[in-house]
């Protein structure tokens, strides 16, 4: 059973995702508050929160610094970033700055749900759509980007097992759900990841799936 905190300054969308929890997870505990002192209050009077749900934009936060500043005051609760940005980079920043998730409050229902139980399942979740984006050509976000893509000789040192993995990692996919997906165990996930890591040259899954963002993997399958 979890205990998990809604951050939102928006009644209806607390009671939309008080619905989506509550359908996802029966039994599930939900605490609500509508800007970030209360919420900083809230994480440390109820220690055994699993989970923040946390709006960019509610009075207090000031962008990305609200969430630094709940990573400081209770760095052992998770804090999922709940939002309906969808800049790339807005993303990519709340993920380097301690976030385990990113979830744009315009996804389906069942996405939500799915997205709620990957995170509670100790995993990071990122929106597909938007890490797979492309950012207009010309700016510097832009050349950073391409410059942090997986060199072709690296992606071809990987064996067709390993490129279906990391595919399903770049759709977010969980080791469970990709296991699931190929037919094969989730150990054997777990050692294709860890050697996906190893051959990109990569310290963590997060930057495997950013640096596969824009992968065409078909051509790379084809072989």
């Amino acid at each position: 059973m979890y205990k998990i905190l809604i951050a939102d300054d928006h009644p209806l969308f607390r009671e939309a995702i008080c619905g989506v929890i509550a359908n996802g997870f029966p039994g599930c505990e939900t605490l609500e508050t509508e800007d970030l002192d209360s919420a900083l209050e809230i994480a440390k009077e109820e220690e055994d929160l699993d989970l923040i749900l946390l709006d960019l934009n509610m009075p207090g936060m000031h962008g990305l610094n609200g969430l630094i500043s709940l990573r400081n005051d209770s760095p052992t609760i998770p804090v999922v970033i709940v939002s309906a940005e969808q800049d790339k980079q807005i993303v990519l920043q709340a993920i380097t700055y301690g976030a385990v998730g990113f979830i744009t409050k315009s996804s389906p229902r069942e996405q939500m749900t799915e997205a709620l139980q990957q995170i509670l399942n100790g995993n990071v979740y990122l929106p597909s759509d938007i890490i797979r984006s492309e950012k207009p050509s010309g700016s510097s976000i832009h050349r950073r980007h391409d410059e942090s893509q997986i060199p072709p000789e690296m992606l071809s040192s990987l064996t067709r097992r390993q490129l279906l993995v990391l595919e399903r990692m770049s759709e977010g996919e969980s080791n469970k759900q990709i296991a699931y997906t190929l037919n094969i165990a989730e150990t054997t996930v777990k050692a294709h990841v860890s050697a996906i890591l190893r051959k990109l040259g990569v310290h963590n899954r997060i930057q495997a799936v950013l640096s596969a963002g824009n992968v065409d993997f078909n051509q790379y399958l084809k072989r």
